[in-house]
């Protein structure tokens, strides 16, 4: 004890002196003015914006010198977009709203007009920085939590503590983590209990008390106690690795609207500098205008009528969306999904482990005449305890719960296809399907007892009586097992999948925002309808093969549109890529689930999902405000110019204006709770 105490001691220590203690939440998505002046744009962009007030007091006494400056002013603030203009053009042999502004910014200084051109170029220079800012934190609110994962690990080693890099940890290993130290794996607790905040993966922002044999991930945090985990996972198949793979494809991902944009601005980039060339040759002969007024009206157009704010209406409306739900613990792969999200009509849940817990629960424990139900549960969860199956690993966390007294068994074995059969004070006790309740069917061994052994007289005597007990219980959606002294059936237990706590009024809030919810599932009808029943569900497919799903998913999307499906197992894979989106769990899902799924409930956590609809909605109305707004001031300036004529500055102010308006109208979706 000593030994842990002051290994724990050192930890804290070199946690606090590396100046980084992990236990200091973050605050994603929070504007922070030093992280902003790091940004090497926001930096050039600023100091563009000196460098032309500079420049304009000076021309007070020297011109020669505040064209030098200016001249700086320009290549400070437009290196970067230029840049950019000039590979797009070279590259992909096109145009781009960055040269248009530098073409407009070199015009303006070519009629003297410096000052307004170096005004262009820091404006335009600061929207372009505030947007790859803003992205670039959306970026990381995604992704923030991949800092967390240790490098090394403390793995047991012929009973020494031996620091290995993570990538080294097998499954099987054995683990130390001490109190406020970051979980390096995924595995379970070997040894001890302690409180663990798991934020970084769920979203939860309670610790979770963890015991012996509770699940931990990789990048939590541990609490007060000393913990012993053994590791279950390899580290590329942690909930990490899981995560940088989808934080790599949502980067990758462009949405469908965006990529329309994206080819509008090139045509539209190229229609603004034929009306621009046009005008600078026609408004002299065809208008009367003298050669200056009609340069600087070229400008002037050159500037208002760029898409910058229509180009920059979509993405980060999308990105802050994305990273408003990895705060919830919803990741999307890319941000067409958000998209398709918006439109959702119907979602679809898979059953077991979806809209259930995905493990099975004692529901009912009947004991027959003269046995004391705590005695005979202690004697199943004895039996059950040599099993591995589901449903005994249910019986026996029963017992515990109860606090059943437990015995000891002797000859203990597994019935294939059956149950389990063991001695207890000499005396075989068989615990079991209760299909050999039915006419016809034998000893759990064979399987192949007819009516008439003698062995099983018990049994058919009390056939009817378990029977009728059995069928109720099997209508209202349970799995029945019974118990069995020598030849007689002595009791009966019941065991279902238990809803999830927050099923039902998951359901209910996607149906109060118009969507149908229905439920695909595997298992048989009465199963189903009694989970359909529990939940709320508007409609349910039982007896399903995956082939079947994938039929059932189509039909929905003929005859309602836009499709969600919610699974989590390799069974559910065809559906999830069937669907318009589908959505895995992150926790019990399979790798196969989740790597088909275009997102992922990271906490399993399917109330988030309507959420996730409102903000997906929400984000459509956005960017139409975008686009509406974008366009609207780009036609009114144009017009403006034409008919009043409107000074470059203003103009500048205007065009730019606008774009920084548009950005800060998609990031309030950071801000968004739902």
């Amino acid at each position: 004890m000593q030994w842990i105490q002051n290994q724990t001691t050192t930890g804290r220590i070199s946690t606090i002196e590396n100046g980084a203690d992990p236990r200091e939440p973050r605050q994603p998505g929070k504007w922070d003015i030093r992280s902003l002046l790091s940004n090497a744009e926001v930096v050039a962009a600023l100091g563009s914006g000196l460098l032309m007030l500079v420049a304009w007091l000076t021309s007070q006494w020297s011109e020669p010198l505040s064209v030098v400056l200016y001249v700086i002013s320009y290549a400070v603030g437009g290196w970067v977009k230029a840049k950019e203009g000039v590979e797009t053009l070279l590259k992909e042999r096109d145009l781009d709203v960055n040269l248009l502004m530098i073409a407009a910014a070199m015009g303006a200084a070519a009629i003297g007009y410096w000052n307004e051109g170096a005004m262009l170029i820091f404006i335009f220079a600061l929207s372009g920085a505030l947007e790859s800012y803003t992205m670039e934190r959306s970026r990381k609110d995604i992704s923030s939590l991949m800092e967390l994962q240790p490098e090394t690990a403390l793995r047991i080693e012929k009973g020494e503590m031996v620091s290995v890099s993570i990538n080294k940890l097998e499954i099987g290993d054995l683990i130390l983590v001490k109190p406020g130290e970051l979980i390096p794996a995924d595995g379970k607790i070997y040894r001890g209990s302690s409180s663990v905040n798991q934020a970084s993966i769920t979203g939860e922002s309670v610790p979770v008390d963890k015991s012996v044999g509770d699940e931990v991930f990789t990048g939590t945090l541990n609490g007060e106690g000393v913990l012993y985990i053994e590791v279950t996972q390899s580290a590329e198949s942690t909930l990490f690795a899981k995560i940088v793979r989808l934080v790599e494809e949502a980067e990758n991902e462009v949405p469908e609207s965006q990529r329309f944009i994206k080819r509008f601005e090139s045509i539209y980039a190229r229609v603004v500098v034929i009306a621009t060339v046009a005008l600078i040759v026609l408004a002299t002969p065809v208008l009367g205008w003298d050669w200056d007024t009609t340069f600087y009206k070229a400008m002037v157009f050159l500037v208002v009528a760029s898409p910058c704010a229509l180009v920059s209406s979509i993405m980060p409306a999308m990105l802050s969306a994305i990273s408003n739900r990895a705060r919830k613990g919803v990741l999307f792969k890319g941000g067409a999904h958000i998209e398709n999200m918006a439109r959702t009509a119907v979602v679809a849940f898979d059953k077991t482990g979806t809209l259930t817990l995905g493990s099975p629960v004692v529901t009912d424990f009947i004991a027959g005449e003269g046995w004391d139900r705590h005695e005979l549960l202690g004697i199943s969860a004895s039996i059950e305890r040599m099993s591995k199956h589901p449903l005994a690993l249910a019986i026996v966390q029963s017992a515990e719960k109860e606090g059943a007294p437990l015995q000891q068994v002797e000859n203990g074995q597994s019935i294939t296809g059956w149950g389990m059969q063991a001695e207890v004070a000499g005396v075989t006790w068989k615990i079991g399907k209760s299909d050999i309740l039915e006419e016809g069917t034998g000893d759990p061994r064979s399987g192949a007892i007819s009516d008439q052994d003698e062995s099983l007289g018990a049994v058919q005597e009390n056939r009817q009586h378990w029977l009728s007990i059995r069928n109720t219980l099997e209508s209202e959606g349970k799995t029945v097992s019974v118990i069995l002294k020598g030849d007689s059936i002595v009791g009966m237990i019941a065991l279902q999948d238990a809803v999830r706590p927050q099923a039902a009024m998951a359901v209910k809030r996607l149906q109060q925002l118009g969507i149908k919810v229905a439920m695909l599932t595997g298992d048989r009808k009465a199963t189903a309808e009694v989970i359909a029943k529990q939940s709320g569900v508007d409609m349910v497919f039982s007896d399903l093969l995956p082939e079947d799903k994938v039929t059932h998913i189509k039909d929905l999307r003929a005859r309602y549109g836009h499709v969600v499906m919610v699974g989590d197992g390799v069974n559910d894979a065809p559906a999830l890529a069937t669907a318009t989106v589908g959505i895995g769990m992150g926790v019990s899902g399979s790798g196969t689930a989740l790597e088909v799924a275009d997102a992922v409930l990271m906490n399993d956590n399917i109330d988030e999902i309507a959420g996730t609809v409102k903000v997906a909605r929400k984000v459509q109305r956005i960017i139409k405000q975008n686009m509406i707004f974008a366009i609207t001031v780009i036609l009114t300036l144009i017009a403006a110019n034409f008919i009043e004529g409107v000074a470059l500055p203003l103009g500048v102010i205007g065009h730019e204006g606008s774009t920084i308006l548009v950005i800060l109208n998609g990031l309030r979706l950071l801000r968004s709770s739902r």
